[in-house]
Protein backbone atom coordinates (compact mmCIF):
# COMPACT_ATOMS: atom_id res chain seq x y z
CA UNK A 1 0.00 0.00 0.00
CA UNK A 2 3.24 2.16 1.06
CA UNK A 3 4.30 1.74 -2.41
CA UNK A 4 0.65 2.63 -4.49
CA UNK A 5 1.05 5.74 -2.23
CA UNK A 6 4.74 6.78 -3.21
CA UNK A 7 3.99 6.48 -7.11
CA UNK A 8 0.73 8.17 -6.81
CA UNK A 9 2.63 11.14 -4.94
CA UNK A 10 5.33 10.93 -7.20
CA UNK A 11 2.62 11.40 -10.34
CA UNK A 12 1.10 14.12 -9.03
CA UNK A 13 0.52 17.53 -10.11
CA UNK A 14 0.04 20.39 -8.04
CA UNK A 15 -1.90 23.32 -8.61
CA UNK A 16 -0.18 26.76 -7.75
CA UNK A 17 -2.12 29.86 -6.89
CA UNK A 18 -1.17 33.71 -8.09
CA UNK A 19 -3.11 36.46 -6.66
CA UNK A 20 -6.82 35.71 -5.92
CA UNK A 21 -9.15 38.03 -7.66
CA UNK A 22 -7.12 39.47 -9.63
CA UNK A 23 -6.20 36.92 -12.23
CA UNK A 24 -6.95 39.68 -15.29
CA UNK A 25 -4.23 41.69 -14.22
CA UNK A 26 -1.57 38.88 -13.29
CA UNK A 27 0.37 40.33 -16.42
CA UNK A 28 0.71 43.90 -14.52
CA UNK A 29 1.32 42.94 -11.47
CA UNK A 30 4.51 40.57 -12.82
CA UNK A 31 6.49 44.02 -13.40
CA UNK A 32 6.64 44.86 -9.84
CA UNK A 33 7.63 41.43 -8.70
CA UNK A 34 10.48 41.29 -12.21
CA UNK A 35 11.71 44.42 -10.41
CA UNK A 36 11.65 43.46 -7.10
CA UNK A 37 13.81 39.88 -8.13
CA UNK A 38 16.41 41.95 -10.38
CA UNK A 39 16.67 44.48 -7.94
CA UNK A 40 17.63 41.80 -5.15
CA UNK A 41 19.45 39.20 -7.20
CA UNK A 42 21.84 42.95 -8.67
CA UNK A 43 21.95 43.91 -4.91
CA UNK A 44 23.19 41.03 -3.52
CA UNK A 45 25.44 40.20 -6.86
CA UNK A 46 26.92 43.45 -6.13
CA UNK A 47 27.86 42.55 -2.24
CA UNK A 48 29.58 39.45 -3.12
CA UNK A 49 31.49 41.17 -6.18
CA UNK A 50 32.64 43.69 -3.72
CA UNK A 51 33.62 41.62 -0.88
CA UNK A 52 35.27 38.77 -3.17
CA UNK A 53 37.62 41.99 -5.11
CA UNK A 54 38.07 44.69 -2.36
CA UNK A 55 41.30 43.67 0.06
CA UNK A 56 39.50 45.98 2.57
CA UNK A 57 36.66 44.18 2.91
CA UNK A 58 38.50 40.66 3.35
CA UNK A 59 37.32 40.74 6.96
CA UNK A 60 35.23 38.99 9.10
CA UNK A 61 31.69 41.02 9.39
CA UNK A 62 31.71 41.30 5.33
CA UNK A 63 32.59 37.32 5.24
CA UNK A 64 29.01 36.87 7.02
CA UNK A 65 27.62 40.17 4.98
CA UNK A 66 28.59 37.81 1.69
CA UNK A 67 27.10 34.37 3.65
CA UNK A 68 23.85 36.60 3.84
CA UNK A 69 23.58 37.78 0.29
CA UNK A 70 24.15 33.66 -0.54
CA UNK A 71 21.29 32.75 1.56
CA UNK A 72 19.25 35.57 0.36
CA UNK A 73 19.42 34.60 -3.12
CA UNK A 74 18.79 30.64 -2.21
CA UNK A 75 15.72 31.58 -0.45
CA UNK A 76 13.67 33.59 -3.00
CA UNK A 77 15.37 32.11 -6.45
CA UNK A 78 13.63 28.89 -5.90
CA UNK A 79 10.33 30.76 -6.53
CA UNK A 80 11.17 32.69 -9.08
CA UNK A 81 10.33 30.11 -11.82
CA UNK A 82 7.24 29.21 -10.72
CA UNK A 83 5.99 32.68 -10.02
CA UNK A 84 6.38 33.84 -13.10
CA UNK A 85 5.13 31.03 -15.23
CA UNK A 86 1.89 31.27 -13.19
CA UNK A 87 1.57 35.17 -13.65
CA UNK A 88 2.67 35.01 -17.09
CA UNK A 89 -0.46 32.42 -17.70
CA UNK A 90 2.31 29.91 -18.91
CA UNK A 91 0.83 26.89 -16.63
CA UNK A 92 -0.08 26.53 -12.70
CA UNK A 93 1.12 22.91 -12.86
CA UNK A 94 3.85 21.84 -10.91
CA UNK A 95 5.25 18.36 -10.52
CA UNK A 96 5.13 16.45 -6.91
CA UNK A 97 8.92 15.75 -7.67
CA UNK A 98 9.98 19.43 -8.27
CA UNK A 99 7.52 20.80 -5.44
CA UNK A 100 9.73 18.53 -3.31
CA UNK A 101 12.86 20.00 -4.40
CA UNK A 102 11.67 23.44 -4.59
CA UNK A 103 10.39 22.88 -0.77
CA UNK A 104 13.88 21.66 0.33
CA UNK A 105 15.72 24.65 -0.80
CA UNK A 106 13.13 27.44 0.35
CA UNK A 107 13.04 25.84 3.96
CA UNK A 108 17.12 24.66 3.89
CA UNK A 109 17.93 28.64 3.31
CA UNK A 110 14.91 30.30 5.25
CA UNK A 111 16.52 28.29 8.31
CA UNK A 112 20.19 29.17 7.25
CA UNK A 113 19.45 32.35 6.97
CA UNK A 114 18.60 32.68 10.79
CA UNK A 115 21.89 30.79 11.22
CA UNK A 116 23.82 33.07 9.53
CA UNK A 117 22.40 36.08 11.34
CA UNK A 118 23.11 34.52 14.54
CA UNK A 119 26.87 34.05 13.58
CA UNK A 120 26.57 37.91 12.43
CA UNK A 121 25.43 38.67 15.98
CA UNK A 122 28.60 36.57 17.39
CA UNK A 123 30.59 38.82 15.33
CA UNK A 124 29.28 41.89 16.25
CA UNK A 125 29.48 40.91 20.30
CA UNK A 126 33.16 39.92 19.33
CA UNK A 127 33.93 42.95 17.68
CA UNK A 128 32.76 45.01 20.48
CA UNK A 129 33.58 43.39 23.43
CA UNK A 130 36.99 41.61 22.48
CA UNK A 131 38.00 43.90 19.65
CA UNK A 132 41.86 43.07 20.35
CA UNK A 133 41.00 39.19 19.37
CA UNK A 134 38.42 39.80 16.83
CA UNK A 135 40.60 38.87 13.63
CA UNK A 136 42.15 35.87 15.63
CA UNK A 137 39.01 34.71 17.06
CA UNK A 138 37.14 34.67 14.03
CA UNK A 139 39.51 33.88 11.36
CA UNK A 140 38.51 32.90 7.77
CA UNK A 141 38.95 29.39 8.55
CA UNK A 142 36.46 29.28 11.24
CA UNK A 143 34.11 31.53 9.03
CA UNK A 144 34.08 28.88 6.68
CA UNK A 145 33.65 25.97 9.43
CA UNK A 146 30.82 28.01 10.38
CA UNK A 147 29.34 28.55 6.86
CA UNK A 148 29.36 24.66 6.31
CA UNK A 149 27.93 23.69 9.33
CA UNK A 150 24.65 26.30 9.28
CA UNK A 151 23.96 24.91 5.83
CA UNK A 152 24.28 21.13 6.67
CA UNK A 153 22.61 21.73 10.04
CA UNK A 154 19.83 22.90 8.35
CA UNK A 155 19.47 20.57 5.21
CA UNK A 156 19.89 17.49 7.40
CA UNK A 157 17.05 19.07 9.42
CA UNK A 158 14.51 19.92 6.65
CA UNK A 159 15.70 16.24 5.22
CA UNK A 160 12.73 14.13 7.47
CA UNK A 161 9.67 16.03 6.64
CA UNK A 162 10.45 15.57 3.01
CA UNK A 163 11.09 12.29 2.69
CA UNK A 164 7.84 11.19 4.45
CA UNK A 165 5.86 13.22 1.92
CA UNK A 166 6.19 10.84 -1.18
CA UNK A 167 4.26 8.26 0.99
CA UNK A 168 0.83 10.29 1.28
CA UNK A 169 -1.88 10.08 -0.73
CA UNK A 170 -3.30 13.44 -1.70
CA UNK A 171 -6.99 12.74 -2.16
CA UNK A 172 -8.17 16.16 -1.35
CA UNK A 173 -8.11 19.38 -3.97
CA UNK A 174 -3.90 19.62 -5.13
CA UNK A 175 -4.82 23.55 -5.38
CA UNK A 176 -1.88 24.48 -3.19
CA UNK A 177 -1.74 28.57 -1.51
CA UNK A 178 1.17 29.99 -3.52
CA UNK A 179 3.12 30.28 -6.53
CA UNK A 180 5.14 28.26 -4.98
CA UNK A 181 5.44 24.65 -3.02
CA UNK A 182 6.03 25.39 1.29
CA UNK A 183 5.56 22.30 3.72
CA UNK A 184 2.97 23.42 6.08
CA UNK A 185 1.03 24.49 3.01
CA UNK A 186 1.03 20.83 1.39
CA UNK A 187 0.95 18.71 4.30
CA UNK A 188 -3.05 20.29 4.70
CA UNK A 189 -3.91 18.44 1.24
CA UNK A 190 -2.62 14.89 2.61
CA UNK A 191 -4.96 12.33 3.17
CA UNK A 192 -3.12 10.15 5.67
CA UNK A 193 -1.93 10.61 9.44
CA UNK A 194 0.61 13.85 9.06
CA UNK A 195 1.29 13.99 12.96
CA UNK A 196 4.78 13.35 12.64
CA UNK A 197 5.08 15.89 10.28
CA UNK A 198 2.97 18.73 12.47
CA UNK A 199 4.56 17.68 15.18
CA UNK A 200 8.64 16.97 13.96
CA UNK A 201 7.83 20.58 11.78
CA UNK A 202 6.94 21.96 15.03
CA UNK A 203 9.62 21.24 16.88
CA UNK A 204 12.23 21.82 13.75
CA UNK A 205 11.21 25.57 13.72
CA UNK A 206 10.98 25.27 17.77
CA UNK A 207 14.66 24.55 17.73
CA UNK A 208 16.46 25.83 15.04
CA UNK A 209 14.60 29.52 14.78
CA UNK A 210 14.03 29.36 18.61
CA UNK A 211 17.63 28.80 19.47
CA UNK A 212 18.79 31.38 16.36
CA UNK A 213 17.15 33.96 18.27
CA UNK A 214 17.72 33.54 21.70
CA UNK A 215 21.56 33.31 20.75
CA UNK A 216 21.38 36.72 18.80
CA UNK A 217 19.18 38.24 22.12
CA UNK A 218 21.98 36.93 24.26
CA UNK A 219 24.71 38.30 21.95
CA UNK A 220 22.93 41.97 22.37
CA UNK A 221 22.40 41.55 25.89
CA UNK A 222 26.34 40.69 26.43
CA UNK A 223 26.94 43.63 23.98
CA UNK A 224 24.71 46.54 25.40
CA UNK A 225 26.30 45.38 28.84
CA UNK A 226 29.51 45.72 27.54
CA UNK A 227 28.51 49.05 25.27
CA UNK A 228 27.19 50.54 29.04
CA UNK A 229 30.90 50.51 30.40
CA UNK A 230 31.83 52.94 27.91
CA UNK A 231 32.76 56.50 29.56
CA UNK A 232 32.10 58.67 25.91
CA UNK A 233 28.74 59.11 24.97
CA UNK A 234 30.29 59.05 21.16
CA UNK A 235 31.74 56.13 21.94
CA UNK A 236 28.75 54.43 22.89
CA UNK A 237 26.68 55.60 19.87
CA UNK A 238 29.72 54.57 17.43
CA UNK A 239 29.46 50.95 18.74
CA UNK A 240 25.80 50.31 18.78
CA UNK A 241 25.75 52.09 15.37
CA UNK A 242 27.82 49.57 13.92
CA UNK A 243 25.05 47.15 14.79
CA UNK A 244 21.81 48.66 13.24
CA UNK A 245 22.50 46.87 9.94
CA UNK A 246 22.08 44.10 11.98
CA UNK A 247 19.19 44.60 14.15
CA UNK A 248 17.55 45.80 10.54
CA UNK A 249 18.13 42.42 9.00
CA UNK A 250 16.88 40.22 12.12
CA UNK A 251 13.27 42.39 12.19
CA UNK A 252 13.30 41.79 8.31
CA UNK A 253 13.88 37.96 8.20
CA UNK A 254 11.77 37.48 11.72
CA UNK A 255 8.81 39.69 11.60
CA UNK A 256 7.75 38.55 7.68
CA UNK A 257 8.35 34.87 8.84
CA UNK A 258 6.66 34.40 12.17
CA UNK A 259 3.12 35.87 10.63
CA UNK A 260 3.25 33.81 7.89
CA UNK A 261 3.93 30.89 10.49
CA UNK A 262 1.17 32.16 12.33
CA UNK A 263 -1.06 32.40 9.53
CA UNK A 264 -0.59 28.77 7.93
CA UNK A 265 -1.03 27.27 11.65
CA UNK A 266 -4.17 29.07 12.78
CA UNK A 267 -5.45 31.64 10.47
CA UNK A 268 -7.52 28.76 8.77
CA UNK A 269 -10.16 31.39 8.20
CA UNK A 270 -7.87 34.76 7.53
CA UNK A 271 -7.96 36.27 3.84
CA UNK A 272 -6.56 34.01 0.90
CA UNK A 273 -4.66 37.58 -0.30
CA UNK A 274 -3.14 37.94 2.93
CA UNK A 275 -1.58 34.41 3.02
CA UNK A 276 -0.36 35.07 -0.42
CA UNK A 277 0.96 38.84 0.14
CA UNK A 278 2.70 37.57 3.60
CA UNK A 279 4.35 34.92 1.71
CA UNK A 280 5.63 36.93 -1.00
CA UNK A 281 7.19 39.66 1.69
CA UNK A 282 8.57 36.85 3.77
CA UNK A 283 10.66 35.64 0.49
CA UNK A 284 11.07 38.77 -1.51
CA UNK A 285 11.73 41.70 1.06
CA UNK A 286 14.87 40.24 2.85
CA UNK A 287 16.67 39.81 -0.53
CA UNK A 288 16.07 43.16 -1.78
CA UNK A 289 15.99 45.06 1.64
CA UNK A 290 19.29 44.07 3.04
CA UNK A 291 21.64 45.00 0.62
CA UNK A 292 20.10 48.25 0.40
CA UNK A 293 20.37 48.61 4.36
CA UNK A 294 23.95 47.15 4.70
CA UNK A 295 24.92 49.83 1.75
CA UNK A 296 23.45 52.78 3.57
CA UNK A 297 24.84 51.69 6.67
CA UNK A 298 28.13 50.47 6.14
CA UNK A 299 30.92 53.68 5.00
CA UNK A 300 33.49 50.13 3.30
CA UNK A 301 29.90 48.92 1.11
CA UNK A 302 29.10 52.31 0.24
CA UNK A 303 32.68 53.31 -0.91
CA UNK A 304 32.94 49.86 -2.55
CA UNK A 305 29.59 50.28 -5.16
CA UNK A 306 30.86 54.10 -5.59
CA UNK A 307 34.25 52.58 -6.88
CA UNK A 308 32.84 49.94 -8.49
CA UNK A 309 30.20 52.58 -10.64
CA UNK A 310 32.69 55.10 -10.89
CA UNK A 311 36.18 53.89 -10.93
CA UNK A 312 38.39 56.92 -12.70
CA UNK A 313 36.70 59.39 -10.59
CA UNK A 314 36.87 57.36 -6.98
CA UNK A 315 40.69 57.01 -8.13
CA UNK A 316 41.19 60.90 -8.70
CA UNK A 317 39.56 61.92 -5.98
CA UNK A 318 42.07 59.31 -3.48
CA UNK A 319 45.10 61.16 -5.57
Amino acid sequence: MATLNSSNSLSSTFYLTGIPGYEEFHHWISIPFCLLYLGGIMGNCTILHIVRTDPRLHEPMYYFLAMLSLTDMGMSMPTMISLFRVLWSISREIQFNICVVQMFFIHTFSFTESSVLLAMALDRYVAICHPLQYVTILTPRLITKIGIAALLRNAFAVIPLLARLPFFPFCHSHILSHSYCLHQDIIRLACADTKFNIIYGMIVITMLWGMDSLGIFVSYVFILHSVLKISSREGRFKALNTCVSHICAVLILYVPMIGLSIIHRFGKHSSPLSLILMGHIYLLVPPVLNPIIYSVKTKQIRQGILHLLLPQKITLAVM
